[in-house]
């Protein structure tokens, strides 16, 4: 790359004044003029449990940096994992939001959508359903935390806006037809957050995608096709603007079921892939282990190294990272490399 992409990297004791802070510095990247259809992407893995999801002075730190800049319409928009995204609105805060800053919210799993063509387990092409809004905003912000993952090591700006703009629709699929009586939220209504998110359904989850009509669980075909899915989609849909709220973190059986990791940064950048490579050394990873990420770098969708990449803030990765824990599939998740991959790129 020409010149190095830029990321804030903030150390502090206040969620909200640290990211406030890296978005400040930024700001000479961010370029809102002509933007109509602005998007807020918070990350509700699970709709109860507050660390495994975004809190609301993260967005709101985000939100009061926009008004400044932007008097138009803000979406906040999310496709909860495996219960109604309003539970997550609501139980964590959000819905407080609506007048104080004229947003409005949208559940992306019950959203318009356009078919995107990614691979099956068998490198085929197959396609997903991705919501419009996230689709048709021209500018998309993805803020959530740092976590480790069941299958693809570390999940940070990319994943979230990515997983949570597919589709998890409400038809007939066949918890319905054998309990007609059931709510229709498929499978995810049935089955708790912690088990939706084990290491035994991410076994399955590629397979279970026909029995809850989840367009999140099609994508995890084996490590191989989520790695690929990953940045097939980034192509498409990748953040504008990637906040990463590492107040605190999540270590262990993420994403959803792990440990908090009190790192107390954030970080924010216009390269959602230099944001995400970044939160991945402070988490004590090798980014290049991490195969959506090391696709995106050799894809050429930002800056994957970080000789790419120029740090600004108060403090420098080395002084910030601590090692996480992996989930415990980690070793499993490395077996993610595609012989010859460079004909899907």
């Amino acid at each position: 790359m020409s010149a190095q992409s830029k990321v804030a990297l903030v150390k502090g004791t206040d969620r909200y004044d640290d990211i406030a802070r890296a978005l400040t510095l930024i700001e000479d990247e961010l370029d809102l003029s002509g933007k109509e259809r602005v998007l807020i992407k918070p990350n509700f893995v699970s709709t109860r449990r507050q660390l495994a999801a975004t809190h609301v002075e993260a967005v709101r730190a985000v939100l009061d940096w926009l008004r400044l800049r932007h008097d138009g319409p803000i979406t906040i928009g999310e496709g909860a994992a495996g219960s109604d995204t309003f539970d997550g609105y609501r139980n964590f805060g959000y819905l407080d939001l609506t007048e104080e800053y004229n947003v409005q919210f949208v559940d992306l799993n019950q959203d318009e959508w356009a078919p995107v063509q990614v691979y099956d387990r068998r490198l085929r092409p197959m396609a997903v359903r991705v919501a419009r809004t996230t689709l048709e905003s021209d500018f998309r912000i993805s803020i959530g935390p740092p976590k480790t993952h069941d299958s693809v090591i570390v999940t940070a700006s990319l994943k979230n806006m990515v997983v949570g703009s597919l589709i998890r629709g409400r038809g007939r699929g066949l918890v319905q037809r054998l309990r007609p009586e059931a709510q229709p939220e498929g499978l995810g209504q049935l089955l708790p957050d912690r088990l939706i998110n084990s290491a035994l359904a991410e076994k399955v989850k590629g397979r279970l995608s026909r029995v809850n009509r989840s367009d999140k669980f099609a994508l995890h075909q084996g490590c191989h096709g989520i790695n690929l899915n990953l940045y097939t989609l980034a192509k498409v849909i990748a953040p504008h603007l990637s906040v990463i709220d590492g107040f605190v973190g999540m270590e262990g059986s993420g994403p959803s079921g792990g440990d908090p990791v009190d790192l107390r940064v954030a970080i924010a950048s216009t390269d959602f892939l230099a944001a995400d490579v970044v939160a991945t050394k402070l988490m004590g990873f090798d980014p290049d282990e991490v195969g959506y990420l090391h696709y995106c770098k050799l894809g050429g969708l930002g800056a994957g190294d970080l000789n790419d990449i120029e740090i600004v803030g108060n403090a420098a990765i080395e002084e910030c990272a601590r090692k996480f824990r992996p989930h415990p599939t980690y070793e499993q998740q490395l077996e993610w490399r595609i012989p010859n991959v460079e004909q899907l790129l």
